[in-house]
């Protein structure tokens, strides 16, 4: 997927949906994908996109999760345009107060054996927290290739994961003693309207139901103990929450599919302010997105990069669905 930037023009945002519409296809949602191709070429819809502002507003994840949220149809192309043409007004008003906040849970297992494999206790930040799911690594139970599931017992959630290679997988979870969050608009576990949102995110397809029981599973962990979840720009606000951090605890900054909605120049910012700062630093990001991380193994194109203190150490599934060791 390209870097999410400024762009302007019908042309370019044509181009933007159609490489949307490829990659779906190959992510498992025909229905994003069919209506990712089709918007590229309707002149109609493509001038009601470039009425939005430039940059991350005109993005396909936040059309069609404004789209969803408003119970708008996504099956067929035929009927998302007819919807979406007849209330634009509504569509456009959504798009303009939200932004794409994913927060797939299942990412936890990717990070799981990085994060236990740290002298702990820990004290995590992540920025880009949305609701702050992956905040609570600790909370959950991951089943790695089928095998008996670690984690606390009592947890309603269970987050598989396919490994490959020599994946440290851990016989327990790492103790979190302290966990924060960084993001520009917050989003509250506790609010329906925030977590139905979330919901409006996840892709429809195969996979849809079971991310959707996860989401709404953590949410439910997450409301029993909310994080403390800081409004504003991540590289800004990093020092100061980074700073509150308890004392005799390793501080962990990391963030899961963020970094790909700042310009170049930001997320430059980030990485020089991050790597001023004791303790560790946690990436899961797709290729190319963190300065000086290599892509993928070849055959696995598309996987995000998992870097622990700017060093590859395995790829992962856009999803947490597998984790292969490199490190």
């Amino acid at each position: 997927m390209e870097r999410v930037a400024d762009i302007g023009g019908v042309e370019l945002i044509a181009r933007r949906y159609r490489a949307f519409g490829e990659h779906c296809a190959s992510a498992g949602s025909p229905e994003y994908a069919r209506i990712g191709c089709a918007l590229a070429e309707d002149e109609q819809v493509l001038g009601l996109v470039a009425s939005l502002p430039a940059g991350n507003k005109r993005q396909p994840n936040l059309l069609l999760g404004a789209v969803r949220f408003l119970g708008g149809p996504v099956s067929s192309w035929e009927e998302f345009r007819g919807w979406v043409v007849a209330h634009w007004g509504r569509v456009r008003q959504v798009v303009l107060e939200r932004y794409t906040q994913t927060n797939e849970v299942r990412r936890c297992a990717t990070l799981l054996p990085v994060l236990a494999g740290l002298e702990g206790p820990l004290a995590l930040v992540e920025v880009g927290a949305s609701a702050g799911l992956c905040l609570y690594p600790d909370r959950y139970r991951y089943s790695f290739d089928g095998g008996v599931p670690i984690g606390p017992r009592q947890s309603p959630v269970l987050l598989e994961c396919e490994t490959f290679g020599p994946v440290p997988v851990p016989e327990r979870v790492p103790e979190v003693v302290w966990r924060a969050g960084i993001d520009m608009n917050p989003l509250d576990v506790r609010s329906e309207s925030d977590v139905r949102w979330l919901e409006s995110l996840i892709w429809p397809g195969p996979q849809e139901a079971g991310r959707r029981e996860r989401l709404r599973a953590a949410a439910r962990v997450v409301a029993q103990d909310p994080p403390w979840l800081v409004e504003g720009d991540l590289v800004e606000r990093l020092h100061r929450v980074v700073e509150r951090a308890p004392s005799g605890a390793r501080v962990v900054v990391l963030h899961s599919a963020v970094l790909a909605y700042l310009s170049a120049e930001r997320c430059e910012a980030f990485v020089d302010a991050v790597g001023g700062l004791g303790g560790h630093w946690v990436s899961n990001e797709g290729a190319g997105v963190v300065p000086g991380l290599v892509g993928p193994l070849p055959g696995r194109e598309g996987e995000f990069v998992v870097g622990v203190d700017g060093r590859v150490v395995g790829f992962a599934g856009e999803h947490g669905q597998r984790l292969t060791w490199v490190g």
